[in-house]
């Protein structure tokens, strides 16, 4: 006979008759999350632009309780209506993963960015996805949980809206240039951990509990120069692998951490310890 209790572990972590809305779904942290809550049981609408995944992939996308919509974070209206149409096809949503988000790359326009010159559209663009995107979303999303009895927002920010970049680790070398790691991601990934904080307390009355998942970085094929840089400043010595953070994910979705609201809980390797 098995110590094991499994039907202890299904009521704390199974999601078995929820609904549970992902933005960002088809992105490499985001198919991994629709990937968990599937696996717990629960029906994922995926709200993105980009419709497409890897292959590994196809199959869980196909699954009949997974729904792709082609959704623009910074639309509400766009939000809106692939909100009215979850909500006709599963009923009212129970979980809310916030992960839409966008970072710019090294360079923009021919040149490298540097606080200096960096171009006040770009910042823009940037404060609009992964800021106001976020806001939007939560405020439709997070309404309709609020008059529906609750449920779980998990909002997803970095290290660095926690600290700031250590610019040494993007030096390059061998005549490659340097890339400095710009303001726009740090200042927006700060405002969504305090949003969280905000909103916390805003729907505590209507059960809707809002945490923030704080994330070091996740290995995606970088240069190695800056795979080793960055591993060189965390404690286990290396990047997060894009499956380490599901389990916080279904922690959170889940009735395991339902005495929990308003946390930021920092997942990084220990980098920000040192």
């Amino acid at each position: 006979m098995s110590d094991i209790d499994f039907e202890m572990l299904e009521r704390m972590f199974g999601l078995r008759g929820k609904v549970a809305i992902v933005t960002g779904g088809t992105g490499l942290l985001g198919r991994e999350f629709v990937k968990t809550l599937h696996g717990a049981g629960a029906r994922v609408a995926v709200f993105d632009l980009q419709t497409e995944v890897p292959d590994e992939y196809r199959e869980l996308f196909r699954s009949e309780r997974v729904a792709v919509y082609r959704v623009d974070v910074t639309d509400r209206a766009s939000i809106e209506r692939a909100l009215e149409d979850v909500v006709g096809k599963w009923g009212p949503p129970n979980i809310l993963v916030n992960a839409a988000a966008i970072d710019v790359p090294p360079t923009y326009g021919g040149r490298t960015l540097t606080f200096e010159n960096y171009p006040e559209d770009l910042l823009r663009k940037i404060v609009d996805v992964n800021v106001i995107g976020t806001v939007l979303c939560t405020q439709v999303i997070g309404e309709k949980m609020a008059e529906s009895g609750g449920g779980s927002i998990i909002n997803i920010s970095s290290i660095y809206g926690e600290v700031s970049p250590d610019q040494r680790i993007y030096v390059k070398r061998e005549g490659k240039g340097t890339f400095v790691k710009p303001v726009s991601y740090c200042i927006s990934k700060g405002a969504v951990s305090n949003l969280t904080k905000y909103l916390a307390t805003y729907w505590a009355g209507k059960n809707v509990r809002v945490n923030c998942l704080v994330f070091g970085g996740v290995f995606n094929q970088q240069d190695p120069e800056f795979v080793r840089n960055y591993s060189s400043r965390v404690p286990l010595g290396r990047m997060a692998r894009k499956d380490e953070y599901n389990g916080a994910v279904l922690f959170l979705a889940s009735d395991a951490s339902s005495y929990m609201t308003g946390a930021n809980i920092v997942i990084d390797g220990g980098y920000t310890v040192w």
